[in-house]
């Protein structure tokens, strides 16, 4: 990932690294050295070597070991483990799923902080006799990479260690090396774009298939939508040794029409099993004809005149201007906004990804409160029993992935008012990096009133307006959109907000049909109930250092106080508190008559 101007699936542990602490603590070893002359102010040259048609990486302390990696980064990782494959085809088969950031144990960050990047705050480190003593580097960045052999069904991870070499040609002089790598058994890594794209011309060439859609007068190949969907596991049948999808069929009207909602018209009666790793049809069955929904042009995206309607017009322009500029700085991925300070992360699984919260808070100086905040998983569960949406269940993040699948803003931009934005990097299946330029948004919002008053005795009235930071993206997962928004406050407050859009997944019906199990839209056509569940990985560090575990959760219910001598007018409630000691005894509801929430302190 990179900033604007510098262009260029498996959950990590709680503390970011999948390593172990005697590993880091033998790295730190061989880089900590004592400097005699005093630290400057400003960040180290991002000195960078360079030969004709060879990339070269810059050292490792112009990259914050929290920064996502760089696209040079993310082909060394590449071709380092495609020089390790045994043979020709072993290389040859390999798919790369996913290249992320191996993130660094938390005194390696707080060493960065201290002496290497913003803020520069040798507080951050725990204090030691004598005089500190400060690395003249930090250590390597490595890559962590999901790789998929398409030849032998085999999922492994591997961990790459990013050195100052140059990156060539495979089989030449690579920048990378091995540290470890390991086969996962009986697993399937995330489907990729490329997969989806060659089951649906499989689906649409076979002969089968072409029938089935002959008899529901759908001639034109080109009209059909195949949504690879994963199998899931229902039965020892889905079981993950073989890669598997079964296929959603949809049909739009016109070929040549790119914003007609084609999720309008879902083709149903029809099962289809695709195996993906072989890319062949392996079940087949046409079990009954439903008519396709009629063709209604008010379904589709083109402006109300086209559609038989009218859009609104009455709507006076509104202009956000920051003649000024805004009231964020930004350097690299950290940003410094009203007192907040923290940095921009991102993955192809989760998305976006906050690192290193803390608030400057007056003669208390900067507090840290969150070392990671993100959205890990999200999952949509269909409760409609009949085929096929009893099976539709989808985990959007492990399945598919969210960062993979965002928007570039690029071409619609979703934010008012001054913008900065960042790209993102990722591989693509076969190992190329593809750029996802102005990925993220960075910007501000006035958000109404802060805090007003007004004195009855005098009639004078106080108000102060609530200015609020931004940062999002926006992805597209099939037929949903989700915007993830993480809003940070002047008086203190984070809130992580997701905005559903798009169109939904439908069903068709047959004529004078009534399902118990959806919310009928039009004629022959219904959407299933369902529901959206995320899951949001919260690191927090509220107060404390790196190493330390100080926080707790605590849980408060309001109690409404028993009638008696404490209670004699019957009025009294007062908050209760609980320690959550465990992650079992953790797993709590939410709960509004009791005004029930959770305090991290």
């Amino acid at each position: 990932m990179a900033t604007s101007q510098e262009k260029a699936t498996l959950s990590p542990t709680a503390s970011g690294n999948p390593i172990s602490s005697k590993t880091s603590a033998a790295a730190m070893a061989t880089v900590i050295h004592p400097v005699l002359d005093p630290l400057s102010d400003s960040p180290p040259s991002a000195t960078t070597k360079t030969t004709a048609a060879t990339p070269v990486m810059a050292r490792a302390q112009t990259c914050h070991p929290l920064d996502p990696l760089m696209a040079a980064e993310i082909a060394v990782a590449v071709s380092t483990v495609r020089a390790a494959g045994k043979t020709p085809e072993v290389r040859d088969s390999m798919r790369f799923i996913e290249v992320v950031l191996v993130e660094p144990d938390k005194n390696v960050v707080a060493l960065a902080d201290a002496y290497f990047f913003p803020p520069f705050q040798p507080s951050l480190l725990p204090k030691t006799k004598g005089r500190p003593v400060i690395p003249t580097k930090l250590p390597p960045r490595q890559a962590r990479l999901v790789v998929y052999n398409k030849r032998s069904n085999e999922t492994s991870i591997w961990t790459v260690e990013l050195n100052e070499v140059h990156a060539a040609t495979r089989g030449g002089h690579h920048r990378g090396k091995v540290i470890s790598s390991k086969v996962v058994p009986d697993v399937q890594p995330p489907m990729d774009a490329e997969e989806y794209a060659e089951c649906e011309a499989v689906v649409k060439d076979f002969p089968p298939f072409r029938e089935a859609m002959r008899k529901r007068g759908i001639v034109d190949m080109d009209l059909v939508m195949v949504d690879p969907w994963c199998v899931g596991y229902h039965s020892n049948a889905d079981a993950p040794s073989r890669r598997l999808a079964k296929p959603l069929i949809f049909c739009r009207t016109e070929s040549d029409c790119p914003v007609e909602n084609g999720y309008a018209r879902p083709v149903e009666g029809i099962h289809v099993l695709v195996d993906m790793q072989n890319m062949v049809v392996i079940e087949f069955e046409d079990r009954k004809l439903v008519p396709l929904p009629p063709a209604d042009p008010l379904r589709n995206y083109t402006a109300g005149e086209t559609r038989g309607g009218v859009d609104r017009s009455d709507v006076k322009p509104l202009q956000i201007i920051q003649p000024e500029g805004p009231s964020f700085r930004v350097n690299g991925h950290f940003v410094n906004w009203q007192k907040w300070n923290f940095r921009i992360g991102f993955t192809p699984r989760e998305g976006l990804v906050i690192y290193s919260v803390a608030y400057l808070d007056g003669s208390r100086g900067r507090r840290p409160v969150a070392h990671r905040l993100s959205f890990v998983e999200m999952v949509v569960p269909y409760g409609d029993p009949n085929d096929p949406h009893y099976r539709k269940n989808a985990f959007d993040a492990g399945e598919d992935g969210l960062g993979k699948n965002a928007h570039s803003l690029k071409k619609g931009c979703d934010c008012l008012g001054y913008i900065k934005y960042f790209d993102a990097h990722f591989t693509n299946f076969t190992g190329g990096v593809e750029t996802i330029e102005n990925c993220v948004c960075l910007h501000e919002e006035d958000h109404g009133i802060l805090w007003k008053h007004q004195d009855w005795r005098t009639g004078l009235a106080e108000v102060r307006r609530s200015r609020r930071l931004t940062v999002s993206f926006i992805c597209t997962v099939a037929n949903y959109e989700y915007g993830f928004f993480w809003h940070f406050y002047q008086d203190g407050k984070i809130e992580a907000e997701v905005k559903l859009t798009g169109v939904l997944s439908l069903g068709a019906l047959q004529p004078g049909e009534v399902r118990k199990y959806g919310t009928m839209i039009a004629p022959g056509l219904y959407a299933p109930v369902h529901q959206h569940f995320f899951v949001a990985r919260m690191d927090m560090a509220v107060d404390c250092k790196p190493g330390e575990a100080f926080n707790q959760v605590v849980e408060m219910n309001v109690k409404v106080e028993d009638p008696g001598k404490d209670n004699v007018h019957n009025n009294a409630f007062y908050p209760e508190e609980e320690l959550l000691r465990t992650e079992l005894q953790a797993m709590r509801d939410c709960n509004p008559l009791s005004a029930r929430h959770w305090i991290v302190n």
